[in-house]
């Protein structure tokens, strides 16, 4: 393993390198984000995923209904509390802060759908995998 140009991470116990590729929707895929609540879901992102969650967000973006992280993680991070804790703190944040804009659309407390799609990201294919994995045998003695 390559250490020595930062392909891989470490911590006491494990080297790794685990990404993943996050997709939000708005509830009902409302086209209701905006420049202004564009920029303020990123800053929430950075604030929940490298400040509280020691994650590095490698790509953010977002369209009129749905937001893509594409982030790192730890082996320690729970993923499913993550998304969890960044729907309802950003759900909470932009009604609170946007309520002008989207009451029209929420007129209970969502913002997110209840749904995600969350897949891992590397740059290896399956058939590369398994070659190397059924290449692993216990030589015949």
């Amino acid at each position: 393993m390559n250490r020595k140009n930062n392909r891989y991470n470490t911590n006491r116990h494990s080297i790794f390198k685990l990404q993943f590729h996050l997709v939000v929707v708005t509830k009902f895929r409302h086209k209701v984000i905006t420049q202004e609540i564009n920029s303020r879901l990123k800053e929430i992102a950075y604030d929940i995923f490298e400040n509280r969650w020691s994650c590095k967000i490698i790509e953010i973006e977002t369209e009129s209904d749905h937001i893509h992280i594409a982030f790192e993680s730890t082996p320690q991070t729970q993923l499913s509390k993550l998304v969890n804790n960044f729907k309802t703190v950003s759900s909470r944040l932009v009604r609170k802060e946007f309520s002008q804009h989207i009451s029209q659309y929420y007129w209970k407390p969502f913002f997110w759908s209840p749904s995600y799609l969350i897949l891992s990201i590397g740059g290896a294919t399956i058939p590369i995998i398994k070659e190397y994995i059924s290449s692993q045998e216990v030589p015949k003695s």
